[in-house]
């Protein structure tokens, strides 16, 4: 019987955690300290049989181990005896809780975090951030509004007694004002244009609302220029040309230097979009022009590209910007060329500004060269460019016909009339008088060379309001 009652002890949970500990004691504690006491007794020659006979027992070790640990206990506590120093440690970019009447007041200054320096021993500062809970409060509860800033001091709910902690900054200055409200027209923004589809425009965006209503403090509302709803054209949805109906566009305000305003609140936040994308294009020839001088008697014979003397492209892009551009200009450098009979070169198409796309990237222009020939042209027609917009000019009837010469192979001149020359004169700058300009002149063959050494007589008067 004795057997199965030990048996059965030994398997009840609470015997077998006491157990446990008496087994760990007598590891950790009975047994160093026995044996210390054993080794101080054979160096002291002690004899005496009494105590031996008490160090002996077992239960006796055991006393003495636990009347050591509570000891120990109670002079860690009081902190007689301390076994780990102090240390600091950052809690950083700790939210700030502000509480006021957001219906009513707007506060300016505020700030959105800030750093919580808590000091102590290791194991206290451990027990802080475990229990969490590092709540910093700016209470505006009982400040009114005011043109004069407040000083306001932050509060943290401190977690653990036996630790320091600090906030950084402690104390914030901010002003309260009242919160007023206008209505405000809105306009939209496209944004990431260059990941739409480059052979997509947006074509239209109609929104939601007209009209919204933004909250805030008086001097903050006066400094709105603009409210514009971001349309971001980087949806993947806008895939292909149609109509969209696109949710959640955000509004924003803006000064008039175009700064973004933060301390306003639009109502509503967002808007809905419909947003119209349409394929534009146009078809324009590319255009040569020429860089440097040939060599002296030659001249250009005929200008290729891509094995056509007329080539075009199609540029994709806003309807209002391709219909301006007439032509795609390419740009060749022929110095001291004109000896041999050709030239080609490979160019890279740019691209105008403006246009979104474009059907070639690049091209070969090829060149040939001939003996250059001499004509005179008279010219009759004249016109001015850059003039004040409040002046106005006249040709007086003595500039008569003012000839001019133009270069090229024989075969390139002789289709030249002055149907094909633009002649004018550059009045930047002139004011009210009459005055002998220089006459310009524009053809539209990059083969010929146009040579004006005339000058034109002009008067220059002052517009009748």
């Amino acid at each position: 019987m004795n057997r199965r009652e030990d048996k059965r002890k030994k398997k009840n949970p609470f015997v077998r955690f006491f157990l446990g500990i008496y087994h760990i004691l007598d590891r950790i504690l009975i047994t160093p300290i026995s044996r210390v006491i054993y080794l101080l007794s054979d160096k002291l020659k002690t004899n005496s049989n009494k105590i031996e006979k008490i160090l002996n027992r077992p239960n006796i070790l055991l006393y003495l181990a636990l009347v050591f640990a509570i000891m120990m206990f109670f002079l860690v506590d009081r902190e007689v005896i301390n076994l780990v120093q102090n240390e600091a440690e950052i809690l950083a970019n700790q939210p700030v809780k502000v509480l006021y009447n957001e219906e009513a007041y707007v506060v300016e200054g505020l700030v959105d975090s800030v750093d919580i320096i808590l000091t102590g021993n290791k194991s206290a500062i451990y027990l802080a951030k475990q229990l969490g809970g590092h709540e910093v409060v700016l209470d505006l509860t009982d400040y009114k509004p005011s043109n004069s800033p407040y000083r306001v001091k932050l509060t943290y709910n401190q977690t653990v007694d036996s630790i320091k902690y600090k906030i950084d900054p402690t104390y914030v200055t901010v002003t309260i004002k009242n919160k007023v409200s206008k209505l405000f027209g809105v306009s939209y923004e496209l944004l990431n244009e260059e990941k739409l589809n480059e052979k997509l425009s947006v074509e239209n965006v109609e929104l939601s609302e007209s009209e919204v209503v933004v909250k805030g403090s008086e001097d903050a509302l006066d400094k709105i220029a603009t409210v514009k709803a971001l349309v971001d054209l980087s949806n993947k949805d806008y895939a292909d040309a149609g109509l969209y109906e696109t949710d959640n566009i955000p509004l924003v305000a803006y000064d008039e230097k175009g700064n973004l305003l933060t301390n306003v609140e639009i109502v509503p936040k967002t808007l809905t979009a419909s947003v119209t994308l349409d394929t534009y294009k146009a078809t324009v020839p590319i255009k040569v022009s020429t860089t440097g001088t040939l060599v002296t008697g030659k001249a250009i014979s005929a200008i290729t590209i891509n094995g056509k003397e007329n080539y075009s492209v199609d540029i994709y892009g806003e309807k209002s910007v391709i219909d301006s551009i007439t032509s795609v200009p390419v740009t060749i450098d022929v110095n001291g060329l004109g000896n041999s009979g050709s030239k080609t070169y490979n160019v890279t198409v740019t691209k105008p500004a403006g246009v979104r796309s474009i059907s070639e990237s690049s091209a070969k222009i090829s060149i040939s060269f001939g003996d250059e020939k001499q004509k005179t042209i008279n010219i009759t027609d004249f016109h001015s460019k850059n003039l004040d917009g409040t002046l106005s000019v006249n040709f007086p009837p003595q500039n008569g016909v003012v000839s001019i010469q133009v270069k090229g192979v024989e075969s390139v001149i002789n289709n030249i009339t002055e149907e094909n020359i633009s002649a004018y004169v550059d009045l930047a700058g002139y004011g009210a008088g009459s005055y002998e300009v220089d006459l310009k002149i524009e053809g539209d063959d990059p083969k010929v060379t146009y040579i004006a050494s005339s000058k034109v007589k002009v008067e220059i008067t002052t517009k009748q309001s």
